[in-house]
């Protein structure tokens, strides 16, 4: 078990190019992403922020930090998940997505749950509204 993690582990389940969604003309491609966290552990954990760093083919990072995830602040006992879905909207007909969300145990131990890397490809590579 990796002690940071606490025997917390996160899946990403799906991820989606968003067809005939609108979004700014700086940020044309959307891609829509599922992820599970599950508590394979024998502590309750909290999580209560998140941190994303988006890295474009064309150079452009973007970092994006918050409290909880898609406004909840789950508490996840042992054998317990949590799944959501959120986006992310980029410019460059590809980029990388990587991050990690922040917890605690119910003792008050730090949790740092790593988020896969995933890859987001324009289907066709065209610059253009998705």
């Amino acid at each position: 078990m990796d002690v940071e993690s606490h025997g917390v582990r996160v899946t990403l389940d799906r991820l989606e190019y968003q067809v005939g969604v609108l979004t700014p003309p700086d940020k044309p491609h959307c891609f829509a992403y599922h992820i599970s966290i599950l508590n394979e552990g024998e502590e309750t954990v909290s999580i209560f922020g998140r941190k994303w760093v988006v890295r474009e083919s064309s150079g452009d990072i973007t970092a994006v930090e918050g409290d909880g995830l898609v406004g909840e602040f789950p508490i996840l006992g042992p054998g317990e998940h949590f799944s959501y879905n959120s986006y992310h909207m980029i410019h460059a007909p590809r980029a990388v997505a990587q991050g990690s969300y922040l917890g605690r145990t119910i003792k008050g131990a730090k949790v740092i749950l790593n988020i896969p890397k995933f890859d987001m490809i324009v289907p066709g590579g065209d610059i253009g509204y998705c």
